[in-house]
């Protein structure tokens, strides 16, 4: 784990300096001061800083929620730009990872509130630590297994969570009250075939919708954290600019009593501590492989073992090595690798095994 979580419990001061800050949402009367100060004194984590997680941790910092926890496991990539707006060119160039980079720029927004950024791919097998000591989780991932994840931890410690996704022009958010609402599997029990759903790959995607849902999500946590609860939409709020069409759909009869997680209590997904995986990434051209087990790599030896392979670049966050055929190596200090310049799920494999003997 390259940043271990740090507790800190202290809530930013509303007085003085906050008082100004804060003034125009404070004399919003559903915030007020009351509401203000419990944001103050809330924590958050945001999975996933990529599209979505840049809007949706941009509001929560500067509507002054006093922790926010930060968790990614990419580096920022030029094709990013277009869409992910908490990050600049300067940021590729420096090949920094999404959740380093979105801290710097969150603490130059707002001093006060406490960032906790960690660069790592949520897993089962991590879970339990990253999502702990938090009032909420705000769904910034573009895959459906950390969704499913993240659904049975929300359900399994009481926690709710905010779902967000978004592709081509279109986008859908629900937020999820373990025990009141129904969860994400009461909707869609199971995660939908590989292939069988539009990606950023197949179907592209505009700036705006992100926006919009990332704000929408935001606004929901806006609304819990500062005791509005009852103010939550209630729906399956989904989006077309395209066509301009908005369609909030009313979920409050669809929590089912036997439902695999939040009616048995099954947590499938959190408890699958499978040996290691790989995954295509979204819209990347790429692959991540994951390890069955955390390690704690010395990127300055690999650096220097490496050499003969390829083209190395290497900074305290990762190691990327350049080889032929354009494909690129990107390794992490917990031994997680992405494959930068192909899709195919096997080659990828092979190519870690090949360069770490694992």
């Amino acid at each position: 784990m390259n940043n271990p979580i740090t507790q800190n419990n202290a809530a930013p001061e509303i007085s003085g300096v906050g008082s100004a800050r804060y003034a125009r949402q404070v004399r919003f009367s559903p915030v007020g001061e009351k509401g203000q100060q419990l944001l103050a004194g809330s924590r958050a984590a945001v999975v996933g800083m990529g599209a979505l997680g840049s809007v949706i941790a941009q509001h929560l910092v500067r509507s002054g929620v006093g922790y926010v926890r930060i968790i990614d496991r990419d580096i920022i990539e030029w094709s990013n730009l277009q869409r992910q707006m908490l990050y600049t060119e300067e940021d590729v160039l420096s090949l920094l990872p999404k959740a380093e980079a979105a801290a710097a720029h969150l603490r130059a927004m707002n001093s006060s509130v406490f960032i906790d950024p960690i660069v790592a791919d949520l897993t089962a097998m991590n879970a339990e630590e990253l999502l702990t000591d938090v009032d909420l989780i705000v769904d910034g991932s573009d895959n459906f297994s950390v969704r499913y994840l993240i659904n049975d931890y929300s359900v399994k410690y009481s926690i709710p969570w905010i779902y967000g996704g978004a592709v081509g022009a279109s986008g859908m958010t629900m937020t999820i009250i373990p025990g009141e609402s129904p969860c994400y599997r009461c909707l869609f029990n199971e995660p939908p075939p590989p292939g069988t759903t539009d990606t950023c790959e197949t179907a592209g995607v505009i700036s705006p919708v992100v926006d919009i849902i990332g704000s929408l999500q935001a606004t929901e946590a806006i609304k819990l954290l500062s005791g509005n609860k009852n103010a939550l939409h209630g729906t399956l709020f989904q989006v077309d600019l395209w066509n301009h069409a908005w369609l909030p759909i009313s979920v409050a009869k669809s929590k089912r009593s036997h439902c695999d997680c939040c009616g048995n209590r099954q947590f499938a997904f959190l408890e699958d501590q499978m040996s290691g995986s790989a995954a295509a990434l979204c819209g990347r051209h790429s692959v991540q492989i994951t390890p069955s087990q955390d390690a704690l790599l010395n990127l300055e030896e690999l650096a220097e073992r490496l050499k003969p392979v390829g083209t190395i670049t290497r900074n305290r966050f990762l190691l990327r090595i350049e080889l032929e055929a354009d494909l690129t190596l990107v390794l992490f200090q917990d031994g997680r690798a992405i494959v930068q310049g192909t899709d195919q799920l096997s080659k990828a494999r092979s190519l870690y095994a090949e360069l770490l003997g694992n």
